[in-house]
Formats: C-alpha cells, structure tokens, sequence
C-alpha cells in the first residue's frame, strides 16, 4: 500500500489535511472519503482495508481538529462546503476513476451524509428548469463544487444535527452523553475521550449542577478549559432537517445501526426517509458497533468485508430502487427482513393478549412506515399482560431520582418512586423486530413532567437485561388526566421461553437525561426543583411490542447487497 499526507484546498483557501492510501498495482480506481473530527490517523488500518479491495481511501480531518487549521464549529455549514470541495478533489486526480462513496460514523456520518444531500436553497440557485437527479449525479453550480456530489454513502451511527445529539424526539435533554462528548471533543483541537470520567472521579456530584446551561463553568474546573460552545448546545431546536432533505436524493445509502445505540431512530428514520435506493443494517450493537467488547459474538459480522460488497454493488448500479434491510434478533444470531411499506394497512381491533398477534394500527400504516407483521399488546390491567406491583401512585422527586445507570428496583412500594409492573414467563420464545411503544393513561400535579419507560427482561434466573427505554416530556394543566405515547425504539430480540417483561414507569432517568423542575421553567435554564405526584391508570395503558409472525431469517449480506 502507498500511503501519504496531503493537503486538499477547499474555497476558502483552507487545506485540510488528508491521508491519501492506494493499492501499489498503478490504475484509476474508485474513491473512498472519510472526513471526521476524530483523528484521521486513527483510520489508517480501514483506508488500508479499503486499499487491500481496490479503492483509493482517504482519511481527512475536518477542518479545526487535529492536523487541519481553523475553527471547528460542530455541524455549521462548513462541513458541507468542505465536503464537496474534497470530492470534486478527488474526481481531479490521476489515480481516480470518477466514482466516489462518502463513509463515516457518527459525527463522520453526518459529513457523509450533507456532502451527499443537495440543500433546497443550492437547488433554487441553479433555476426553476434544473434536474434534481443531475445535482446528484453531477454536483450543485454557485456554492458548490461540480461533481462535489459523492455516488453513494455509507451512514453508520449517524449523529444528524446538535438538537439529534443533544435531545430526545419527545423533548428531554441527554445530559451524560452530551456532557462526555464536549468534555472529550469540544472547543479544542484534539480529543480526550477519558475527559469527563476524570472530572466525575473529582467531582461526583457534577451533573447535578443547576443550571445545566452553566454545567460547563463547573467542568472547566476539572478540565482546565473553557467550554464556550457548551450553552448553544442547547439553544439549538431544529430536529430532522437532514432527515427531510434525504428526501430529495436519488444516490444509494447504506444506514448503519445498533439497536442498543442512543441514535439508533436516527438511524431508522434516515433510511425509511430516504429518496434513493436505501439499505439498513441494524445490529445487536451500541454506539461503537462490533468494535465494542460486549458486541455478541454470534451476531458478528465483518462490516469492512460487507462495507465493500454493498459499495461495490451499489457503484455498479446493482441495487434495487427499494428501501430494505435486516434487523438482528439480539444475540441470537438470527437476522430478521425489513422493508418500507408504501401502501397502507387496515387499522387493527384494539384489544388482544400478549401472545395474540393483531395488525398495526391504521394511521402508522398511512404514514409508510415499516412495521413487522404483527403486534402484541401487554395490557396494564391483565393477567396475561402486565401486572401492577406498585407505584400506580408515586412521587417522582428530582433531588432524589430514579437513576439509568442502575437497574435495581425497590422491594415493596412504600414511598414509589416509580410505577412497577411484571409479566408472567413467556410461555414460548418471542422473537421482536421493529417499533415497540408504550401506550399510556396518567396524571401529575405539576405543569411540566416527563415520563419515562424502561424495558427489562428478566430470564429464568432473574437476571436483568435492558431491553428498550423511552422519554416524552408533556405539558398540560396540573391533575388532568392524559394519554400518551412513549415510544421505545426499534426492538430486535429473541426472547426465550421463562423470560418476563418488567417496565418502569418513571419521572427521571438521571443522569442520562437531565432532570425536569416540574416548575414549568426550561430545564436547561432552571435552578429550583420541585417534586411531582404522579399517577398511572393500569386500565388505560398497555405496552405494544412488534411481534414477527412470520419469520424472514436472511444472512445480511446478501439482503444488503441486492
């Protein structure tokens, strides 16, 4: 392999510094580019890869970070601006054939991806009579570079946007792991990624600073730096943008997830959204994939060796112009088929025990999305569903809240700080790919509260295993009752025979999430607590699991790739 730093210009005269690997045999070869805030060398044994398989492969850091000058300001439009000027580079160069696949994870994904996209004010530039598919094909004229569109991308653990990153659909805010990432990556050059275990090892009680707008003020004391970026962090609302304008492309995707990574719907919702042919592959993974050490082992796959197939295939124009994937029954080595529906189902009958399979309802179905073939229903109130065992009144206290980083949970319900409900064994394995949701009746005396829902399955001998989570954040007049919807993302578990299902219903799940006041203030901004008297209504609520009645087992690189 021939491996070499250069410097690619971008329109304002910034050169962002770029790892550039080529095979050693000499011919024009399709292009690989990986642009990332992260540190390019650390991508040295993957551009080598993609080198071992006949593409050129380039590592570049973005520009502020690392071996790149100046600012990095995280998802403002230099990214894309930068990003297309690197690919029309790489359509310039001797050794190129002209085609290009944009990859990355995470933050990478997200350069990628609005390299990819072509923004409606690019389009409205070039004339009422220009051709959305040659923008694709052939780069946007004015503010972009010709043929700064890559050919196809590749989106793994896509973090979209500072409101994705920063706060859940249903409103409260991420606080652990948006505390970590500016502690490790922002407003410097470089990373530390141990930045905010060392700060908490000093400081244990550090997010529990109010206001959580001013959290970076105490870190700065652990960390000896300043976090100015830190309170616009926050200020940030704008959810789904790239999302709606992935709408609008016509190149392939590959979307990459795990269903135990916090944008794991960010990951779906990219791909069901998507214009052009559009792959997924959603695994039994967190946020670092297979490369984390708990990744089960019988759902490994080799993504470098099916990165390169379904990039090969999609280059050749041999992908069907559908939008298609494959979900992992957990651990259990199993893959599941999934699609995107375009015509609408029959609404179902709403009552059914949890191992009675019914039709999703109606509205979702009119909405296109995709849904396994069937759902279970787990009532609040049933003895097949999920029985109370206390907490249907309980106070949901701020200064002391229930916490996601401990899975334990009280004996009796003397003083509830949650509701707490259990299932009887499953009398048979239970296999769930798909959209699970908690469908629920409650009342809290404050004008603000969130509700959160947490999935455990326990086996045989009672041990825990987190199965789904989901927050809402709901305002209303204090004591009137509500239904709500807490979703609780994309499920895919095989589920033995003796397990049970435990759920939580709580009003914190600190510190992963910042608490709420219940004073009706911004969470971000409050510095006064209140606690919450909460109630849930077992005979209105019930938990809605995405059952496969029919099971599509597929090996995942052959579904991917066709």
């Amino acid at each position: 392999m021939n491996t070499r730093t250069v410097y690619v210009p971008t329109p304002d005269g910034t050169a962002l510094a770029t790892d550039v690997c080529l095979p050693d045999a000499p011919r024009r070869l399709p292009a690989v580019v990986i642009r990332t805030p992260y540190g390019r060398e650390a991508h040295r044994a993957e551009l080598c890869g993609w080198a071992a398989h006949g593409f050129a492969a380039l590592a570049q850091d973005v520009r502020g970070r690392h071996g790149s000058p100046g600012e990095w300001h995280p998802y403002r439009d230099h990214e894309r601006a930068d990003g297309a000027a690197t690919v029309a580079w790489v359509r310039a160069q001797a050794w190129g054939n002209g085609e290009v696949v944009a990859v990355g994870a995470s933050y990478a994904a997200y350069c990628a991806l609005v390299t990819a996209i072509v923004a409606p004010e690019a389009a409205c530039d070039a004339g009422p009579d220009a051709d959305l598919d040659d923008f694709h094909r052939d780069g946007v004229p004015g503010s972009f570079h010709r043929d700064g569109v890559p050919d196809a991308v590749i989106a793994a653990v896509p973090a979209l946007g500072l409101t994705e990153t920063a706060r859940e659909p249903g409103g409260p805010e991420r606080l652990w792991a948006r505390a970590g990432w500016w502690a490790a990556h922002g407003d410097r050059r470089d990373s530390d990624p141990d930045a905010l275990a060392r700060a908490l090892a000093d400081d244990p009680r550090l997010l529990e600073h109010l206001p959580v707008a001013r959290l970076a003020e105490r870190l700065a004391a652990s960390l000896g730096r300043e976090l100015p970026s830190w309170s616009g962090l926050w200020a940030d609302r704008a959810r789904g943008r790239l999302v709606a304008l992935g709408s609008t492309a016509r190149l392939p995707l590959l979307a990459v997830g795990g269903t135990r990574d916090p944008f794991a719907e960010d990951t779906v919702a990219l791909w069901r959204g998507w214009g052009g042919p559009s792959r997924l592959l959603l695994g039994p993974w967190g946020h670092r994939l297979t490369a984390d050490p708990a990744a089960p082992a019988h759902a490994h796959v080799n993504l470098g060796a099916l990165y390169v197939r379904w990039a090969r295939a999609a280059l050749a124009g041999r992908l069907e112009p559908t939008r298609h994937g494959v979900i992992a029954l957990g651990d259990s080595g199993r893959w599941h088929s999934t699609r995107v529906r375009s015509t609408p189902r029959p609404a179902s009958t709403p009552d059914a025990t949890p191992q009675d399979a019914t039709a999703q309802e109606g509205a979702a179905w009119r909405a296109g999305a995709d849904r396994p073939e069937a759902e279970s229903r787990w009532s609040f109130d049933s003895p097949t569903g999920l029985r109370l065992l206390h907490g249907a009144e309980f106070n949901a206290d701020p200064d002391r809240p229930v916490r996601s980083d401990d899975l334990a949970v009280p004996a009796d319900g003397e003083h509830a700080d949650r509701c707490l409900l259990l299932s009887p064994p499953l009398p048979r394995p239970l296999d769930l790919a798909g959209a699970a949701v908690a469908r629920i009746n409650v009342t809290a005396d404050t004008p603000c509260a969130d509700w959160a829902v947490r999935l455990t399955a326990l086996d045989p001998a009672g041990r825990a295993d987190p199965l789904a989570f989901g927050i809402v954040r709901r305002t209303g007049p204090p004591g009137e009752a509500a239904d709500i919807s807490v979703p609780l993302g994309t499920l895919g578990r095989r589920l033995p025979a003796g397990t049970r299902l435990r759920a939580e219903i709580a009003g914190h799940h600190f510190p992963a999430h910042a608490r709420n006041p219940h004073t009706g203030e911004d969470p971000v901004t409050a510095t006064r607590l209140a606690p919450s008297r909460r109630t849930v209504n077992p005979r209105g609520s019930a938990l809605h699991l995405p059952v496969v009645a029919r099971r599509r087992y597929v090996e995942p690189a052959p579904e991917i790739c066709r």
